[in-house]
């Protein structure tokens, strides 16, 4: 406080004390202003480093969940590429024990009928042109 007691004893008149409290009052409220103008102006600066700070763990931190999510996704895929051959394997195995021909079974009994047919046709053309040349009566 700029002034004093000793200042406010000295004093004369009864209108000079109550200036002199009215003015010590009025520096107080504006020293409070300061103050509260200057708490709010750091606050506003430290709002903005947080934000800032904030920020900059979200995208650590998103960066990390992706990483880990896509090493996840990775996992479980080789995961049930590995549960499917599996599934496979044993439904063959099933089947062949079964009885049940697999496609590579039913592709070679193709090729056999294939072959058999071909034969059978150029067994019939060979019967037929040696029975034609057997049934043709001689002219002498």
């Amino acid at each position: 406080m700029p002034k004093k007691l000793k200042d406010i004893k000295e004093a004369q008149n009864e209108n000079q004390v109550i200036k002199m409290v009215r003015d010590s009052a009025h520096q107080i409220w504006l020293a409070g202003l300061g103050a509260f103008a200057k708490a709010q102006e750091k606050g506003n600066e430290t709002f903005e480093a947080l934000v800032k700070e904030g920020e900059a763990v979200e995208a650590r931190t998103k960066k990390v969940t992706e990483d880990n999510i896509e090493e996840a996704k990775n996992k479980t895929t080789g995961t049930w590429d590995k549960l499917e051959q599996v599934f496979e394997d044993r439904v063959s195995r099933t089947l062949n024990q079964l009885g049940v021909p697999t496609r590579n079974d039913i592709q070679e009994l193709a090729s056999r009928v294939e072959e058999l047919s071909k034969s059978v046709k150029e067994l019939t053309k060979f019967n037929e042109s040696t029975a034609a040349s057997t049934e043709k009566p001689s002219s002498t």
